[in-house]
């Protein structure tokens, strides 16, 4: 698997739709844009706190204040995947 980020649509605590779009880490935003593309909703407003939420953690969320636009979900939950090589390996050597 590539990198890339994970968008999910939450409702009432249910991933409603979700799509995973490959990019690098510090292309996060237009990878967002396609993301959104995909899911035909507008792109989030994208503050500050987003920003340093993903920069430190790899994640951040957006609330329907965000969007422009009523939206009909919760949140907007997106995720940075990292390549499963690294994450598989030290899981396999923990059990070997």
């Amino acid at each position: 698997m590539a990198a890339g980020i994970w968008v999910k649509l939450v409702k009432h605590g249910r991933t409603v739709r979700d799509v995973t779009v490959p990019c690098v880490r510090r292309e996060w935003e237009e990878a967002l844009t396609e993301a959104c593309r995909q899911l035909d909703l507008q792109r989030p407003c994208v503050l500050p706190r987003h920003e340093k939420d993903f920069e430190e953690y790899g994640l951040t969320r957006f609330l329907p204040e965000h969007f422009l636009e009523s939206v009909s979900f919760d949140r907007m939950e997106i995720e940075y995947i990292e390549p499963d090589s690294k994450k598989t390996k030290s899981i396999n050597e923990k059990y070997l």
